[in-house]
């Protein structure tokens, strides 16, 4: 089997929107009720002799240009070993109700793009995690339908930071799509956007999956 990719004494920062906050910033503080903590509490009950430090930096609504005009107060100011990053889902959702400043895909891949650059030049290791949308709704004129089929442009501006900065690559939206061929989404969320548990736990362990836990 692999070694784990996270070594003893380093810091871990995740970074994102409300998928990531889970109300980190209230009750739930620091880690929230997602994905970040059920990641945590995986790591420790497996490697309870690894000394990490971990930082849940997600607030909800925020798309990647929140994220970039937070990044070095929120992220980088830890000095972190790693970031894990989870974005997408708002800045499409502002496309399709044309809100104001909406995030289109080249404003998205240029954002991305400059967060992921000043990580690295920080000598952080990097893991993505695609934005994700847990239906199968094809009705015409839907705008479950309309989400699912302007995803695919923001997932691939992932996949192609992914690939630019060697980074670890969490394809939450396929993960999604392969439970849905078993269960029905209402038992991973209850509606697309905000997962249960059960759908935390599916990020949880496509993440972990990645750094060989």
């Amino acid at each position: 089997m692999a070694d784990f990719l996270l070594n003893d004494g380093q810091t871990v920062v995740f970074a994102g929107d409300s998928i990531t906050d889970c109300g980190r910033r209230g009750a739930e503080a620091p880690f929230g009720t997602g994905y970040v903590r059920h990641s945590i509490e995986l790591i420790r009950a497996r490697y309870p002799h690894l000394k990490l430090e971990y930082f849940n930096e997600g607030i909800g609504g925020n798309t990647v240009v929140d994220l970039q005009n937070r990044w070095e107060d929120d992220v980088l100011r830890h000095q972190p070993d790693w970031i894990t990053v989870k974005i997408g889902i708002n800045d499409l959702h502002r496309v399709l109700r044309q809100s104001p400043e909406p995030i289109t895909i080249d404003i998205f891949e240029a954002a991305y793009r400059d967060i992921l650059t000043r990580s690295k030049a920080a000598g952080a290791k990097l893991l993505l995690i695609d934005p994700f949308y847990i239906s199968q709704d094809h009705c015409e004129n839907s705008f479950r339908k309309k989400v699912l089929d302007l995803i695919p442009e923001y997932i691939a501006v992932v996949d192609k930071m992914a690939a630019e900065f060697d980074a670890l690559h969490v394809k939450t939206h396929d993960l999604f799509q392969e439970q849905l061929k078993y269960r029905p989404a209402d038992y991973y969320c209850p509606e697309p956007v905000h997962p249960y548990a059960s759908g935390h736990h599916v990020i949880a362990l496509g993440l972990l999956e990645k750094l060989n836990w």
